[in-house]
């Protein structure tokens, strides 16, 4: 590839999409510089990953992961800077040496930096939903303020840029999607492991069950978001923001093959559509190289091996969690956030066992029903809605039985 080596911070270098993002990255060395990484738990892999990358900084969140992490890294003889705190993931996403970050840590936790990387500029390579369900309007925002460059690297926000005009994808904010050409958008859905599971059975479906999708290997919480279709939802109100789309322009369909990422309906009748094997590395690498593409290693698409492409409605039955997306998304203000908070302690909830799968549905419904006094003035107004929202959730799951 040509052009000038881009440096790179990943927030989230431990989960799946900062491991795919590495991968990449090594099959590249001429093309990309790792200069910091982010880790929370996982500081054994952080440690590989810092001595395989040599980043200039690493950081994790609390003083004595650091301590942990520091001795690792001295027993292996890698000079790397260990970091602590929040500040510390705002610091390596704005380093003026810094040109790209990776936004992939999972929950509420990654929007503060990320939303510091749009401020300072860096193109961002947008993977932690949350930002922009918690702060659309914010963050969109401070991305054109800064001129900040937004690329989206979930599969189907990825093949939505893809197959959008290059001049409204790099500028969606300039002029109408109906101006641009565009009828509406479609987001394909795997539906999850439960799609045909009968109804009857849901109550008594396993973690272990829910985190086994049946295309992507994902994390734990990203899995049951899928099979419970909330990770749609979500996805839903982050295309509201990233192409300048009202809800009633946004579609999903469920695809159980996961070939066609997602599509977008022309006003003259045509559907765009990207599609690719079920594999992260290659929206990462359309991100990395933007507006060139570089090798992933990715299995290439066998269409006669496919041999057929299926979709159908989602059921809204099975799926409530999808419904209740759309519902915040119309009520505007800090719904949405609300959403998100009571979607991560429900589901947090079910993957200790202590809620039931069709009670993650319920926990949201009843906090988004609740009066909340917050609204999406200010990040921190923002930030008290999510907080609000995760103690009323809380205490909806302790009455709840398991």
């Amino acid at each position: 590839m040509a052009g000038p080596v881009r440096r790179i911070t990943i927030l989230g270098a431990t989960g799946s999409i900062g491991s795919n993002t590495l991968d990449v990255i090594a099959r590249h060395p001429e093309c990309y510089e790792v200069v910091a990484l982010t880790g929370s738990s996982q500081l054994d892999k952080l440690a590989d990953a810092c001595e395989r990358h040599r980043p200039r900084y690493a950081a994790v969140l609390d003083e004595s992961a650091a301590e942990r992490l520091s001795g690792l890294l001295r027993a292996r003889g890698v000079e790397t800077e260990v970091l602590a705190g929040g500040d510390a993931l705002i610091r390596v996403a704005t380093l003026p040496e810094v040109d790209t970050v990776m936004a992939a840590i999972v929950g509420s936790a990654g929007m503060p930096a990320t939303l510091a990387a749009a401020c300072a500029g860096k193109r961002v390579l947008l993977a932690n939903k949350e930002t922009l369900v918690l702060a659309g309007q914010l963050f969109m925002d401070a991305v054109r303020a800064s001129g900040a460059e937004l690329l989206p690297i979930d599969s189907e926000h990825n093949a939505i840029f893809q197959s959008l005009p290059a001049a409204f994808r790099e500028q969606p904010y300039a002029m109408s999607l109906q101006d641009a050409g565009i009828a509406k958008i479609i987001l394909t859905a795997s539906g999850g492991p439960f799609r045909q599971r009968d109804l009857a059975s849901l109550a008594a479906v396993t973690p272990e069950e829910a985190v086994r999708h049946p295309n992507w290997s994902m994390g734990r919480k990203i899995s049951v978001d899928s099979a419970s279709m909330m990770n749609k939802g979500l996805e839903v109100i982050e295309a509201r923001w990233l192409f300048n789309a009202p809800a009633d322009a946004i579609e999903v369909v469920v695809h159980p093959q996961s070939v066609i990422h997602s599509m977008v309906e022309c006003v003259d009748g045509s559907v765009l559509a990207q599609l690719g094997s079920p594999d992260m590395r290659i929206p990462i690498a359309y991100g990395l190289a933007y507006p060139l593409r570089v090798a992933t290693g990715a299995k290439r698409l066998n269409l006669a091996e496919i041999g057929r492409l299926d979709f159908e409605a989602p059921d809204l039955q099975r799926f409530p969690c999808l419904a209740l997306a759309y519902e915040a998304l119309r009520a505007g203000g800090a719904a949405t956030a609300v959403l998100n908070a009571a979607n991560e302690v429900a589901v947090a909830a079910f993957l200790e066992s202590r809620l039931r799968f069709t009670d993650i549905p319920r926990v949201i419904a009843e906090t988004l029903a609740l009066p909340c006094d917050c609204d999406a003035a200010s990040i921190e107004s923002l930030l008290l809605a999510d907080a609000w929202a995760r103690e009323q959730a809380g205490a909806l799951v302790d009455r709840l039985p398991c």
